[in-house]
């Protein structure tokens, strides 16, 4: 695939994410009659069905990062250049936000508001750092044994990850700059990003060096582009 089909790709799916963590988040608060618990599991399953969809999707295409933890545990494995991951980043972070303003186009909300949603605190940040970690250690252990499970993987593993972590697993930085932005019932507080990000690329650095000595298999993206 050229590099402007991998880009679209990544974009496109990061997009799709957050339209479908903001949109499935307001919908199961509007239905939910204020049980946060049930909001709360509309929101999960919908992500966890969604992150499979989109890799099963994209992968083929771009590798269906859709998070720039993945895309720079990639880079450090030398699967991709630096150049081109930061391109990645890049896309990812623009289709985040394009996303968020979908979801808020669906539901009348206004296209972009400050979320006032609090989640401060060390065992918010610890559990980024678990999230995130566990995240792409299911990642670098599943692409090297059964490549064709890892969409199926990830999205099992963030949907348990919803409910085992204080934060509710945003494991992704691009996700958490751009859930900043919507005051809905999957929003963070923009002042809390900095913390949930430096705890995420810890995470993945930490779990990406564990996998480089406790499965040393030839460093590959989890899926090869098409040529």
């Amino acid at each position: 695939m050229t590099q402007a089909r991998r880009l679209v790709a990544e974009a496109l799916g990061t997009a799709l994410l957050l339209a479908a963590v903001v949109g499935s988040g307001i919908m199961g608060e509007r239905l939910s009659g204020g049980n946060v618990a049930i909001a709360l599991l509309a929101n999960t399953v919908a992500t966890g069905a969604a992150l499979v969809a989109l890799i099963l999707t994209l992968g083929p295409v771009s590798g269906a990062h859709l998070n720039p933890a993945v895309t720079l545990a990639e880079a450090l494995h030398g699967a991709l250049p630096w150049r081109e991951a930061a391109m990645y980043v890049t896309v990812q972070l623009a289709g985040a936000f394009a996303g968020v303003a979908a979801a808020h186009l669906m539901f009348s909300e206004a296209l972009f508001t400050a979320s006032l949603h609090v989640r401060s605190g060390g065992a918010q940040v610890f559990s980024e750092f678990v999230a995130t970690f566990g995240l792409l250690s299911v990642i670098c252990g599943c692409s090297r044994v059964r490549p064709s499970a890892v969409p199926f993987a990830v999205g099992a593993y963030i949907t348990a990850a919803y409910w085992f972590t204080a934060s509710t697993s945003f494991a992704n930085p691009a996700v958490t700059l751009a859930r900043s932005a919507t005051n809905t019932f999957a929003g963070i507080r923009p002042a809390d990003t900095p913390g949930f990000i430096a705890a995420q690329l810890t995470g993945a650095a930490v779990a990406t060096l564990l996998f480089r000595w406790l499965a040393p298999a030839v460093a590959v993206s989890r899926y090869e582009p098409i040529k």
